[in-house]
């Protein structure tokens, strides 16, 4: 938001002008009249912009007066065809005044029977003077009527089911103003302002268009937040703030400061944040500070400076004083830093004093448990910290159990060392010999990976002799964990390409307890890697323990309120969802518009009082009469659900409104497809 006075300069240049404008004043002119060029995109704002734009409205609207919120620029030309009635063409801006548009019809459609006044300066803005019957914006003509029909309140016979994201979103703004609030979102409309760049008869649009779009590399998350924390205040406070707190945060995090800051609002949040095709991360922030006035800046600023410290201890473990807990957290790095906001809150909590370092010894041994765990048995470890971070906001048992929860078992984790690549196996060698840290030593395949010809398992026959199926038993077997071991790099060259009964005279010379007990065997078979990896899984169980709870492996099921809005599944999927786990019951639902149908009925019958207590916060779903065209499904004794939603919102809806329920920890769902083209 911008502090100050009203914009009102203006810059001439041979083929532009640009003029800096109220938005209202802008398009409630009579001059103004707007047409969207074919070649444009079509319209695509979800609910999610509009959320933010109503959100960015209501907090101009409650700032003091002289406040203003610029939206950027609106870059158009004017017509150059004498048979086009529209006076400007429009180039960039199509999402930000097409969204406008849609608010402020909602907006008059809401009070145009209760303030007449109000509802014509409203009417200035959507409708050309010269003809009422049409809009000041004239989209696409693909969907031109369908906008128009939507601005002007008229349906055809027939079209109440249609279905536009024109339709959704002005069902949103509907759903979310209230009469008693028209004015005030009024006088937040009137304190937008914009860059109004208008392009003369010769100017070359395209070039205007990509100058004001793509000079330099757009803004990054963290950047975001910098200019958000630092927007209105005065010099002496921005230098204030920059100094005391943004500089040692940059310092703390370095380069990492983009993943300091999503991993801090995981932590936060207890839900995953969104990075990649969005701003996320700063999103999310502005979300979590919608206020920061100086005094609650310096008190939050402070806090993240305090978590920004212990990131740098993350980052290099050899800072923490206590060296055992610097031990942990060097062996949690091996999996990288997925696990950093669970991380931040024990390191943060054991600072404090509210967690002593033998239970966040204990945590952090159950963390690299479950991540090795899943890793040796083939299941994914992403987006499993928003959840552990949630349940360690209740209480250390719940963090426990959540952990357990999803670790899988001591069957399935010897199944995987037996016949699996073994992960991260320096690291698993080194703690399984006594958490070792000796400098020059490296992992050693004791059947090599790629044997030469003459390579001999027992001195008596060569590698060429051995049939194709040893010879692939012992290739699939070389990987896993009973033919590694670990050896100094003093032995190493001795060892090299060696034949068995030779490396067995190396091996006894290591200091290496876990080496020097292969050199009592005789020779080495397929049969001696299998009785080797059984011995040493014995021992992998007691280091990386699951944590004694009573519980089930998960079948990689989501927990409802880490899911995410999908992009589509691939052609050929019939359905989003295998199934959903609700409370205990296996519901069979395809997609989230089922769920959410599904979940709001459920609800209506079991939790009615969450339903419409989430209902009045959120301003929707459930309304008491079907108050514009659309979808809608009846709950009973008067109240109706809303059914056009785009999906993002129905998942947020549904996950909120379980949350208000406290029911949120007992609902999952099991994707129909698993991997990347989920996310």
């Amino acid at each position: 938001m911008n502090s100050g006075t009203h914009l009102a300069s203006s810059v001439a240049a041979t083929h532009v002008s640009a003029t800096a404008v109220s938005t209202i004043g802008w398009l409630s002119a009579s001059e103004t009249t707007i047409v969207v060029p074919v070649y444009q995109r079509q319209y695509r704002w979800d609910i999610g912009g509009c959320e933010q734009l109503l959100a960015d409205v209501r907090a101009v609207a409650d700032a003091g007066a002289g406040q203003t919120h610029f939206i950027g620029s609106i870059l158009s030309t004017a017509s150059s065809t004498s048979d086009d009635d529209a006076h400007l063409v429009l180039i960039d801006g199509q999402q930000r005044i097409t969204t406008l548009m849609l608010l402020v019809a909602a907006l008059h459609h809401t009070l145009r029977d209760d303030d007449p006044d109000l509802a014509a300066e409203l009417e200035r803005v959507l409708v050309r003077s010269e003809d009422p019957t049409r809009t000041k914006l004239r989209p696409h003509r693909a969907w031109a009527d369908v906008f128009e029909s939507v601005v002007l309140g008229r349906r055809e016979a027939g079209e109440q089911m249609r279905e536009s994201r024109f339709d959704d979103n002005y069902a949103f703004f509907r759903s979310q103003i209230r009469p008693d609030e028209a004015a005030d979102i009024w006088r937040g409309l009137q304190r937008l302002e914009h860059v109004s760049i208008t392009l003369g008869a010769d100017a070359n649009a395209q070039q205007t268009f990509e100058s004001l779009n793509s000079t330099g590399e757009p803004l990054r998350d963290h950047e975001l937040i910098h200019n958000y924390v630092l927007m209105g205040l005065s010099h002496a406070e921005q230098g204030e703030i920059e100094d005391e707190y943004w500089m040692p945060i940059e310092h703390d995090t370095g380069e990492q400061i983009g993943d300091f800051w999503r991993h801090y609002l995981v932590m936060l949040t207890g839900r995953e944040v969104t990075v990649a095709g969005e701003r996320g991360v700063y999103d999310t922030f502005r979300a979590q500070f919608p206020r920061l006035d100086l005094a609650t800046l310096r008190e939050r600023a402070g806090q993240w400076r305090r978590y920004a410290g212990i990131y740098r201890i993350l980052l290099d473990p050899s800072r923490a004083d206590d060296p055992v807990i610097a031990r942990q957290l060097t062996y949690l790095n091996t999996f990288g830093r997925g696990m950093y906001p669970l991380a931040l809150r024990l390191l943060h909590e054991h600072g404090e004093g509210d967690l002593s370092a033998a239970d966040l010894l204990v945590s952090l041994e159950h963390v690299q448990s479950l991540l090795l765990r899943r890793t040796v048995v083939g299941v994914t470890t992403d987006r499993l910290v928003a959840r552990l971070c949630r349940a360690a906001t209740l209480s250390r048992d719940a963090l426990v159990h959540a952990i357990a929860r999803i670790t899988p078992s001591d069957e399935r984790t010897r199944v995987g060392l037996k016949y699996t690549e073994l992960p991260y196996p320096a690291y698993v060698l080194k703690r399984l010999a006594g958490d070792i840290d000796v400098p020059g030593i490296g992992l050693e395949h004791i059947a090599p990976a790629a044997p030469s010809d003459d390579w001999t398992p027992d001195g008596i026959r060569r590698w060429a002799d051995l049939s194709d199926d040893e010879q692939n038993s012992f290739r699939a077997l070389a990987p896993t964990l009973g033919n590694l071991t670990l050896l100094e790099d003093s032995l190493f060259e001795r060892a090299f390409d060696a034949s068995f009964p030779q490396k067995r005279a190396v091996y006894d010379e290591s200091a290496v307890d876990i080496t020097r007990a292969i050199a009592e065997t005789g020779s080495w078979s397929t049969a001696a890697i299998a009785a080797r990896t059984q011995a040493l899984t014995e021992l992998f169980l007691q280091v990386w323990r699951r944590p004694a709870v009573v519980s089930i492996d998960d079948d990689n099921l989501t927990p409802i309120l880490d899911a995410v809005k999908r992009r589509g599944w691939p052609r050929g999927w019939q359905r989003e969802f295998d199934y959903v786990e609700f409370r205990g019951e296996h519901w069979e639902v395809p997609d989230i518009r089922y769920l959410f149908n599904r979940i709001f009925k459920r609800l209506w019958a079991d939790s009615r009082q969450s339903v419409i207590d989430f209902s009045a916060r959120r301003g929707g779903p459930v309304y008491p009469a079907m108050a514009w065209n659309g979808q809608w499904d009846e709950l009973g004794e008067g109240r109706y659900l809303y059914m056009g939603w785009d999906s993002k919102y129905m998942l947020t809806a549904v996950q909120g409104v379980l949350d208000e329920a406290g029911w949120a920890s007992e609902v999952f769902v099991k994707y129909s497809y698993i991997g990347n083209a989920m996310k």
